[in-house]
């Protein structure tokens, strides 16, 4: 194992006991293996949100001697720091630093990033920049009155994107004698462009970053973000294709790759996955038999579910990629009269006023038929029994009785329904203007009795107990048979990891950073587990004809090759754990701390 040079890490993000996106999964999932190399002086530094109840979050504690005299230096400067532990698996070290009392020196912080660094922050608006820079600030101030204490000790902090960027941007100006590592997981520029369909990979050496910036209203995120990478003792990115962009638009190359990884061990092993995904395929098929079966029937043993989750970003995800390969692909199942049923989901939230009525009433109908039938389950039982060992004709006059029979004939004739199945499960805000729903009507997408391809538009949260699926994100995934993630702006992707931790197969694209890498992995080109569809300067009409080869491919497949996919991508997933990945992070901060001693 490498050794860490360091003696403390402090890692700085603005989701240490604030969930917002991916950053908070990176720094949860490798906690332990940063405890094998820092043990307890490793300590994440998150924002203190007194309005949000955290006592689900954070438990705080006494800090330890070198911390104290720190804290009450930071108290007289409007700074309150809370010291305890983070209440996530390994119940992590952290601090909390509130800076509303220090929110009065704005002003002047940006006076002093203009200076030094010439961040344009004239016109940034509070909680948009000036909130995070001025908390990152404080984080700066706590780390120089922590080194008094620790004069002799070597100290690295990485600082997790621009929010975090005031910690390092401060330190350096002070010459603070604390290793720094910057780390962007996307470039905002990049995001930004990409999702206003500019062509960011096709056109990157035309590209003028400050021009950009400055178009699109990001110019001081995207000031600080420069000034970190090229300020930072150490600049990195968490894959190939960041570094690409960023070296760019910073117009400095990324020292190391900080590729992101999932702890593995807490993921159910493969044989615990083909139980749950029997017993949660259960769920989702009563979900769909309320769902669909008051309009049409068809045969759910030859149904395969597809997924996409995400953020709602229509072009960045491939939302559009999705919808119109599933739309292709309906219309060649149906010239060909195959068989089989593909049900689609796009579980991407949404703003949503409520569950559609008509689904609702559906399931209490479909639910008193169900408890109708459990309630006969034993004497059925028996009565099939005599039936077969007596040689009679088993109707189901015969195995329900007269009476019940009767009242369940009336009980599915209110279950009836007239028309399609709706394309969504809620009603939505602005719904005539929604690009999912759009793009399904584009495409034929109506969920039509003789469509082969069904879709529905999941727009929440996936939480467990949502009166549909009831399937919290994980259970979701393993009651699925293929996630389809055709991003266009991926700088990493963490939901193809997540599908083949669970034993799922899925697609992600040549430019995300972990198709990149399964790219160097995997040579599987039958049931490779994880399919790589190829985004890179290919047209549109070619990526969605790719995807729809390897939807056929994916729906042509025997129970023998969709097994080996399930492997495979298990495997694949292994293969991005911690364990392995981790030690990038030792390397950085080692390469860090020589820097800085120089």
């Amino acid at each position: 194992m490498i050794k860490a040079k360091a003696d403390y890490f402090f890692e700085i993000s603005w989701e240490v006991c604030n969930k917002v996106g991916g950053i908070y999964t990176v720094i949860t999932s490798k906690i332990q293996q940063m405890l094998l190399h820092y043990k307890s002086n490793y300590i994440a530094v998150g924002p203190y949100f007194p309005e949000k109840n955290i006592d689900d979050k954070f438990k705080q504690k006494t800090p330890p001697d070198f911390l104290k005299e720190a804290f009450e230096n930071l108290h007289k400067m409007g700074i309150r720091c809370y010291f305890g532990e983070w209440l996530v698996e390994g119940d992590q070290q952290a601090i909390l630093v509130d800076y509303s009392d220090y929110s009065k020196n704005v002003d002047e912080l940006k006076k002093s990033l203009w200076e030094n660094y010439q961040i344009d922050s004239i016109k940034s608006q509070y909680h948009d920049y000036d909130e995070p820079m001025v908390w990152s600030t404080c984080v700066g101030i706590m780390l120089e009155e922590i080194k008094k204490n620790l004069k002799n000790e070597k100290i690295v902090a990485q600082c997790h994107e621009w929010m975090a960027g005031g910690a390092l941007l401060y330190l350096k100006s002070k010459n603070v004698k604390v290793a720094s590592v910057f780390t962007t997981h996307a470039t905002i520029l990049g995001r930004t462009l990409a999702g206003n369909n500019v062509n960011l990979y096709g056109l990157l050496d035309q590209i003028n970053p400050e021009e950009q910036a400055y178009k699109f209203n990001i110019v001081e995120k995207f000031h600080t973000e420069r000034a970190c990478a090229k300020t930072a003792d150490v600049f990195t990115t968490v894959s190939e294709i960041t570094g690409i962009e960023a070296t760019h638009f910073f117009g400095v190359k990324p020292d190391v790759l900080l590729f992101n990884g999932l702890d593995t061990h807490v993921f159910p092993t493969f044989d615990e996955v083909s139980v749950l995904h029997k017993n949660l395929k259960r769920k989702i098929k009563k979900f769909l038999m309320f769902y669909f079966f008051p309009y049409y029937q068809f045969d759910l043993d030859e149904t395969l579910i597809f997924f996409l989750a995400g953020r709602y970003e229509f072009e960045n995800k491939g939302m559009d990629v999705y919808i119109d390969a599933l739309g292709n692909l309906n219309k060649e199942l149906k010239e060909k009269g195959c068989n089989k049923t593909i049900v689609a989901f796009v579980w991407v939230p949404s703003g949503t006023k409520e569950i559609k009525p008509q689904i609702l009433e559906n399931r209490t109908f479909f639910e008193d038929i169900d408890d109708s039938i459990h309630d006969l389950i034993g004497d059925m039982k028996e009565r099939l029994i005599y039936g077969l060992t007596s040689k009679q004709d088993i109707t189901d006059e015969f195995l329900m009785g007269k009476p019940m029979l009767k009242q369940t004939q009336k009980k599915l004739a209110r279950f009836k329904q007239k028309g399609n199945p709706p394309t969504c499960t809620h009603n939505i805000y602005n719904e005539e203007n929604d690009k999912t729903l759009n793009r399904f009507k584009a495409n034929g997408l109506n969920n039509s009795k003789d469509d082969n391809v069904k879709v529905i538009f999941y727009p929440i949260y996936l939480n467990g107990a949502d009166r549909l699926t009831d399937l919290n994100y994980y259970e979701a995934i393993m009651a699925s048979h293929l996630g389809v993630f055709p991003s266009y702006y991926e700088p990493w992707g963490y939901t193809p990891m997540e599908a083949g931790g669970l034993g799922v197969a899925s697609v992600t694209t040549d430019l995300a950073g972990f198709g990149r890498y399964i790219q160097n992995h995997s040579v599987n080109k039958k049931n490779p587990g994880i399919y790589v569809l190829e985004r890179q300067d290919k047209p549109h009409e070619e990526i969605v004809g790719n995807l729809v080869n390897i939807f056929k491919e994916f729906c042509l497949a025997t129970k023998q090759d969709r097994i080996e996919n399930k492997l495979k991508a298990k495997h694949l997933a292994d293969m991005a754990d911690w364990n392995m990945l981790a030690k990038q992070y030792i390397e950085a901060h080692n390469l860090a701390v020589d820097k800085n001693e120089k």
